[in-house]
């Protein structure tokens, strides 16, 4: 793999879509326990807000140089108002449908002495009717972009999910879908799924072995008449399984810090990559080590392009 940057990254067209969310953290001191229950008190001393879900997929793709657009429904609320805000500042397209019937979702994340110490989570399902406004909006989207990655956080907002890949297939667009739940039937004729170890234990079922897990994954790669699955592993790395061979690529983690949305940067940097034209094995083997930088820094994060090719 060369680590020479892409000269056509920043020319990469890619469509999110899928659950968006606002993701704020409050930091403070930790200096004695609370009189009324056996819980830390903490003292907020600063705040920060962040694209979550989604949203921070496409944040972590267009941090690479991609061109971006986010397809998905907020709240007529604040957050939303938000969301947009953080969305313009990274040179995102935002397509986002506001839902009067819903608030947007919010994981508030309280972090005292650089140690999370409660998330609490506001969220709605959206309504059918956006629902619908959606799935229009994103058949006359489709044409104007190459690449389409598909954010399932099982949030709601992708129950039309299989018309997607279908309308993406019909077009020739390469779908990538980051898969939630039990039901990956939904996913069939995507071009690469990428669910983590528990999500793809939840599919298949257990495996007591390399080759176990090779057999039923390549099952479920065939049933689902994916081009790939990319199975990520947490500590043991990722594994690329495609119809002509089996490859892993060891962890490149230093140090484990925060593995919050690190499947988003996984995902992100693979579009990226392969948007730009790379071969899917050289595109993973960089969405690998994206993987590794990113959850050696605090809550949901992005890599630069200098980091990422150092």
């Amino acid at each position: 793999m060369t680590t020479m940057i892409p000269i056509s990254l920043n020319q990469a067209p890619i469509l999110v879509v899928g659950d968006v969310m606002l993701d704020r953290y409050w930091f403070g001191e930790v200096s004695r326990i609370s009189p009324e229950a056996p819980v830390p008190v903490v003292r907020v001393e600063s705040r920060d807000e962040r694209l979550g879900g989604a949203a921070n997929v496409a944040r972590n793709a267009a941090a690479l140089g991609a061109r971006v657009g986010l397809l998905g429904v907020v709240g007529q609320d604040e957050a939303g108002d938000t969301v947009e805000r953080l969305l313009t500042g990274m040179g995102i397209d935002s397509f986002l449908n506001r839902d009067v019937a819903i608030s947007t979702i919010i994981k508030l994340r309280v972090i005292g002495r650089q140690q999370q110490l409660l998330r609490i989570d506001f969220e709605n399902a959206p309504t059918e009717t956006v629902l619908r406004d959606k799935l229009t909006q994103f058949n006359a989207l489709l044409p104007e972009y190459e690449m389409v990655v598909l954010s399932d956080y099982a949030k709601g907002s992708l129950v039309n999910v299989a018309h997607m890949i279908a309308a993406a297939r019909k077009l020739g667009k390469r779908t990538l879908v980051d898969p939630k739940g039990d039901d990956f039937s939904q996913y069939a004729g995507a071009t690469i799924l990428t669910p983590n170890k528990s999500e793809l234990k939840h599919i298949v079922g257990s495996w007591k072995n390399e080759d176990g897990l090779t057999e039923k994954t390549q099952n479920l790669r065939r049933s689902l008449n994916l081009e790939a699955l990319l199975l990520t592993r947490s500590e043991e790395g990722m594994t690329l399984y495609t119809e002509r061979e089996v490859t892993h690529f060891p962890a490149m983690a230093r140090e484990v810090f925060d593995v919050s949305g690190a499947g988003d940067t996984v995902i992100a940097t693979l579009a990226t990559m392969l948007a730009a034209g790379l071969p899917l094995a050289d595109a993973v083997a960089i969405a690998n080590r994206a993987g590794g930088i990113v959850v050696g820094k605090l809550g949901t994060a992005t890599v630069t392009k200098e980091e990422l090719f150092a």
